[in-house]
């Protein structure tokens, strides 16, 4: 029976060839898009898998909140760490890990430039699983100056795994480290990536308000870290507390698996994905399945009429409707087999191009040639069930005396749920046609707000050697020679990143006393001509001057929304003190007030700023150069010329800071992407569907149309009569898009403290879009119906 089902199916596919081209090209990117989503989702929803005591690993962070200001940090300081061991007997092992263990290495005569190379405690590989290809776990970093690299490093540098262990690197020129372990490379799919682990020194500590560094605890079986949450308020108040007064201050334990796709802290160690990104790819991809899936059930269940007759000879000769919908359900599953294995060349052919645009190495066989294929086979079939199931069963339905006429019947209620199904795609259409105009728009609104300063003129330089440092002078002075260089300085990091620093500062009160309270601040070290350069607007006072060596250490800049917070309408002359450590306080005066600028990117808004001058060389690691931009490149290149006069061992990597802000929105710009080509998509198959419905539409009013125009019915009149209903159909889904569209790009919008204003032209407009789209489509159709000769109508049987 099933063989006799397939060949029937088979020759009514062929039978009908438009019939069989939509749907099978309709389902085939369908299954295309789900299945590439699919392989994303997958991905990210990997994240950190891979570690073995994965399920008992955490993070601490901590929250804390006071008048004027809050913080949510990733980072917390050194003490945390053995101190919670010391303290609760359900923490097993506590690990730190600090992202400046990067630096230039040297061996013999190879120069390696290594940024990401973390520091951390011995036990970290009793914590993590990371593979080893040489050395031993156990004892790796049990001494002083240690280093374990991964295997690209090694190869880099001695060619093979083996070959490193045992060597002696420099850092800097200046630290001697022992290679003495050589891991597996980290995998994609970790939120943790580096090039090679440091010791930290014995006995590492700071401040309990110094937080440079990740702590990851692993708590022994069967702890719930709710209940441990639970123990920390009574930990605080004897520990940070003591030094830090607050509103409110909360520690908090992310599950190592949580923490690349639900944590958005400041300072996190790498760029994390985002949970609420994940469900719009699946609903994205949904949407575009369920699209496909309606073009048939809309086509099929329309067509219906035309195979009255067979449904009722079938029935005659004895079919009962369990063999009918077996036999309907058979085409379905047939057309969906097909459509799979379309798909499945067109994903091997997308793939490299999804990669690229999602910034992944995604594979068609990531769990296994054999797995992959099965899963494929059954997917096909389970949609091939699912979109024929309705169809098989209203078509088997047919009253046999009637259905032996040619007649349907009562067809209200399937016409019903073919309008439901129409207006359902383009609801989903018009809200993915205006979420991709917000997002566009938003990023547009990103790339050119005015950030504070001028970021397209400016060029950073990470200064690697300790010793160029203490010569930044000589290279300035040198730079500007040339007037491809409109001016030079320093700071001790480059905006942009994510990375500046935070400090505590006690201000003075309007009674003229130092507070009590701390007010945290970001600071940034720079020398008197970075606010110049950078086109920094000063409010109040004076910048930094180069001629009054008080400066460096008694002198000091906060921005606006420091001075607001403060409560000041001028704060030029008031005091601010920082602690050392308990034994050193340090006393500024604030000598001028600048206009806030953006040290990250628009998702967070404008910080508290302090900038005081290095009182160190070390401090001016960072080089920022005004290029004259009608000469870019030559200025580049005098740049690298000039700064090889002082280093020439040193890799040098010039970033334009521009381009440090546009990575923060590279996962935005993604998902406009991805977002716009699905859009793109959903539009095509929703047209694809509606082209096929509106073919058979007419099809079935031949001899209606015929009469009419005999009785003088014009073209227009007939092109109106064929449009209309999908006008209303169209018009009703924009009823019920717009307010569903609205609630969900506000929520998106929601991730950045500055964003664009929704405008209600973007909704209309969308479904103005969508209505001239769904017109086309069907004018086609509508004008060829009513341009027919009138006798030949009437003759069609």
């Amino acid at each position: 029976m099933i063989r006799n089902y397939l060949k029937i199916a088979i020759r009514n596919l062929i039978k009908n060839k438009v019939y069989s081209f939509i749907n099978i090209g309709g389902l085939a990117v369908g299954f295309t898009v789900f299945c590439l989503i699919s392989l994303y989702v997958f991905d990210e929803l990997s994240f950190d898998n891979f570690h073995a005591k994965g399920d008992n690993i955490v993070r601490l962070v901590h929250h804390a909140e006071w008048e004027g200001g809050e913080a949510h940090h990733a980072v917390t300081s050194a003490a945390f760490a053995p101190a919670l061991k010391a303290e609760f007997p359900e923490v097993k092992e506590a690990v730190r890990i600090s992202p400046e263990g990067g630096g230039v290495i040297t061996f013999g005569d190879k120069t390696v430039k290594a940024g990401n190379i973390v520091f951390t405690d011995k036990n970290v590989f009793e914590v993590f699983t990371f593979p080893f290809l040489a050395g031993n776990p156990k004892t790796a970093l049990s001494e002083p100056n240690t280093i374990v690299i991964n295997e690209t490093l090694a190869k880099k540098i001695f060619g093979s795994a083996q070959k490193a262990l045992n060597q002696t690197i420099m850092f800097d020129k200046t630290v001697a480290n022992k290679i003495t372990g050589v891991i597996q490379d980290m995998p994609a799919n970790s939120h943790l990536q580096f090039e090679g682990l440091r010791s930290l020194p014995t006995n590492y500590t700071a401040g309990w308000q110094e937080s440079n560094l990740y702590t990851y605890l692993l708590l022994s079986d069967g702890v719930d870290k709710s209940k441990l949450e639970a123990k920390f308020p009574a930990f605080a108040q004897k520990t940070i507390l003591k030094e830090m007064p607050v509103v409110s201050y909360r520690m908090e334990l992310q599950s190592l698996r949580d923490i690349y796709l639900h944590s958005n802290l400041q300072y996190e160690i790498g760029a994390n994905g985002s949970i609420n990104r994940v469900y719009l790819f699946m609903a994205l991809a949904g949407l575009i399945l369920i699209i496909a899936i309606i073009n048939y059930m809309n086509l099929a269940t329309a067509r219906a009429g035309l195979r009255t007759r067979e449904v009722g000879v079938r029935k005659a000769i004895g079919s009962t409707q369990t063999d009918l919908m077996g036999l309907f359900i058979m085409e379905a599953m047939t057309l969906s087999i097909i459509a799979s294995f379309i798909s499945v060349f067109l994903i091997s052919s997308l793939l490299p191009f999804f990669n690229q645009l999602a910034d992944k190495s995604l594979s068609i066989d990531r769990f296994g040639f054999g797995v992959s294929i099965a899963g494929f086979v059954l997917f096909s079939l389970f949609i091939g069930l699912l979109s024929g199931s309705y169809p098989a069963f209203f078509i088997s339905r047919f009253k046999i005396v009637l259905a032996l006429k040619g007649l349907s019947g009562n067809l209200n209620q399937s016409i019903i749920f073919r309008k439901s199904l129409v207006v359902f795609q383009f609801v989903a259409t018009m809200i993915l046609i205006a979420g991709a105009w917000i997002i566009y728009q938003q990023l547009q609104f990103s790339a050119n707000k005015d950030l504070g300063f001028n970021r397209e003129q400016v060029v950073t330089i990470h200064i690697d050697d300790r010793n160029l440092r203490t010569k930044v002078k000589s290279l300035r002075e040198q730079l500007m020679k040339s007037p491809l260089i409109e001016n030079v300085a320093t700071a001790g990091n480059p905006i942009g990143n994510n990375n500046l620093g935070q400090m505590p500062y006690y201000f003075e009160k309007p009674d003229g006393s130092i507070s009590t309270n701390s007010t945290v601040v970001q600071e940034l070290v720079v020398n008197a001509s970075f606010v110049p350069t950078m086109d920094i607007k000063m409010k109040l006072g004076d910048n930094f001057s180069e001629n009054k060596p008080s400066d460096v250490t008694d002198a000091a800049l906060i921005n606006e929304t420091l001075m607001k917070q403060l409560g000041f309408s001028n704060p030029i002359g008031k005091r601010m003190q920082v602690k050392i450590n308990n034994d050193l306080t340090v006393e500024r005066k604030i000598i001028g007030v600048f206009k806030d600028f953006h040290t990250y990117s628009l998702q967070h808004k404008v910080e508290p700023v302090v900038l005081i001058m290095p009182v160190q060389a070390s401090m001016e690691d960072n080089l920022y150069v005004k290029l004259n931009t009608s000469q870019t490149r030559e200025a580049l290149a005098y740049i690298e010329k000039t700064y090889r006069e002082f280093d020439k061992i040193s890799p040098i990597e010039i970033n334009f800071l521009n381009q440090n802000f546009a990575r923060q929105y590279e996962a935005e710009q993604k998902q406009g992407a991805l977002s716009l080509y699905f859009a793109i998509i959903s539009v095509l198959l929703a047209c694809l569907g509606l082209f096929g419905l509106a073919a058979f539409t007419a099809q079935q009013r031949v001899k209606e149309i015929g009469v009419r125009k005999v009785l003088g019915a014009s073209v227009a009149s007939i092109f109106i009569l064929l449009n209309k209903d999908f006008i209303k159909l169209v018009l009703l889904a924009s009823v019920i898009a717009i307010p569903v569209a609205v609630v969900l790009m506000n929520k998106w919008l929601q991730n950045f403290a500055y964003k664009v204003e929704i405008h209600w032209w973007v909704f209309v407009g969308s479904a103005f879009t969508s209505l001239l789209i769904a017109l086309l489509t069907v004018s086609y159709q509508a004008i060829r119906a009513a341009l027919v000769n009138p006798v030949k109508s009437l003759k069609t049987e």
